[in-house]
């Protein structure tokens, strides 16, 4: 099956789908109703019909779904937005086969994965390991195709000796851990995630992201999200459901921009307030590395010598985390990234517009020429705000190390204005041109930072600004 607007082959086709629930208004009435219609039957019709209106009477019909329709093509990547109770998560359901639908056909052709809500198919009076084994045998694979990939399940949650621990005690950041590592090694065609990376600590999100666009390459991704810039960024298509039922389907930028456009001014022109439901959810997980802080004293005597305003966007940065995922050779590795001052004066505390200094320090396995060091600043997401090399500062004069020696590169600038949330710094080490090179270390999230700002700044990165002043011409 193919689609009339795109040759590619139809992955998921959603027909005319339409999901209703009875609500009774009290627990007799889900028995009394049934009774009264059945012995409406045998009484005059004008008395029948009475009987058929207390029956009615006696419930309510809710719609979650109004006659959805949309396909999404393999290869591509397809974005669902809307409010709380739109009937995104209804959808998902009925597409992954635990829901069915009232009316309408769905159609889906390959393996699903699915990642719905926090603790969905798991029984957490079992141990990690037993609901590893029984989540991925219900997506297809065998006992001996588990046995073989538990390891790596594992690896990628991550969680340690709880692997063997009743998941009631897990915290929220692990059920997502364990239930995102199943879903990875499922050997899935189509993946359905619902929301479930607004939870846990910005490594593992990271971490999420770089296989989600791994699996971008082969598969169908379905995401369901609050979140407009990640939905931008993932997605090639989305739809906007509001009420049970398709409100406009496009482009991801188109979508969202009207979306905002409603939100914010609505169909009767007054400003609504702000909800979660329309922001970003953000991380909230205490699952960071620690931190080294030099107290907030420290951090309000730098305070003075930037120029001050009622909006502030402090940054609490933290510790170097070596154990990030990483690739290359290896004939050098990264082993420290850090933030310092004009003073050199390490730093965990850094306010938006002052100038800071980021150090990437190497060390030589091997003796190595035409080196280049390099940082890349991410946000959650792993979309890469801004970053740079020391490659066109050595071009003309490279940098060469012994086995055993050190490297540094510093990278001076003035701090942006970032939007609230955790944002990781990738550091990256390697020999050559930066067109021709060979990649020594690169370390995924080798240190961290959250953000906090009182300003509202528009986009992923704010500037710096020194003044803002409105004045009345005549």
């Amino acid at each position: 099956m193919m689609s009339e607007l795109d040759p590619r082959p139809v992955a998921i086709s959603v027909k005319n789908i339409s999901k209703m629930y009875r609500v009774w208004k009290n627990p007799s009435a889900r028995a009394t109703a049934p009774i009264l219609k059945w012995v409406s039957k045998f009484f005059p019709e004008n008395y029948g019909r009475k009987l058929k209106e207390r029956a009615k009477a006696m419930y309510s019909d809710v719609h979650a779904l109004d006659n959805v329709s949309f396909e999404i093509p393999k290869g591509s990547s397809f974005g669902i937005i809307g409010r709380n109770g739109s009937g995104k998560s209804t959808i998902l359901q009925i597409i992954a086969g635990t829901l069915t639908p009232s009316s309408g056909e769905v159609v889906v052709n390959g393996r699903v994965a699915a990642l719905l809500e926090l603790g969905a198919g798991f029984n957490f009076e079992f141990t990690g390991r037993e609901n590893a084994y029984l989540n991925a045998s219900i997506m297809g694979l065998t006992k001996e195709e588990i046995d073989e990939r538990f390891d790596e399940i594992a690896a990628f949650a991550d969680i340690g000796e709880f692997i063997d621990r009743p998941v009631k005690t897990y915290s929220s950041g692990m059920v997502v851990r364990l239930a995102f590592a199943v879903i990875a090694h499922v050997d899935a065609d189509i993946l359905i995630v619902d929301e479930a990376l607004a939870v846990g600590d910005v490594f593992f999100v990271q971490k999420c992201m770089r296989y989600l666009r791994k699996f971008q390459e082969t598969g169908v991704l379905l995401f369901v999200s609050h979140d407009m810039h990640s939905v931008n960024n993932l997605c090639q298509q989305a739809i906007w459901l509001v009420k049970g039922a398709v409100y406009t389907q496009g482009k991801p930028k188109d979508v969202t921009e009207e979306y905002f456009t409603e939100f914010y001014l609505g169909k009767d022109g007054n400003k609504k307030k702000k909800s979660k439901d329309d922001e970003a959810v953000e991380d909230e997980s205490n699952e960071m590395p620690p931190d080294h802080r030099i107290g907030i004293e420290a951090h309000d005597q730098r305070l003075d010598v930037i120029n001050q305003t009622k909006h502030r966007n402090d940054v609490e940065v933290f510790n170097f985390k070596p154990s990030g995922d990483s690739f290359g050779v290896e004939r050098a590795r990264v082993i420290d990234v850090s933030f310092f001052d004009k003073k050199d004066k390490l730093l965990s505390w850094i306010v938006g517009g002052e100038i800071v200094f980021i150090k990437v320090t190497a060390e030589a396995n091997d003796d190595l020429d035409e080196l280049i060091l390099g940082f890349g600043v991410k946000d959650k997401l792993g979309q890469v705000l801004f970053g740079d090399n020391t490659y066109l500062t050595t071009s003309e004069n490279a940098v060469s190390m012994k086995k055993g020696q050190s490297v540094e590169g510093v990278f001076k600038f003035q701090m942006p204005i970032l939007r609230n949330g955790d944002y990781t710094v990738t550091a990256t080490v390697c020999t050559g041109t930066q067109k021709e090179h060979e990649m020594q270390h690169w370390l995924h999230d080798a240190c961290a930072f959250r953000s906090i700002t009182t300003s509202d700044s528009t986009g992923l990165v704010g500037l710096p600004m020194h003044d803002i002043e409105i004045n009345v011409l005549s």
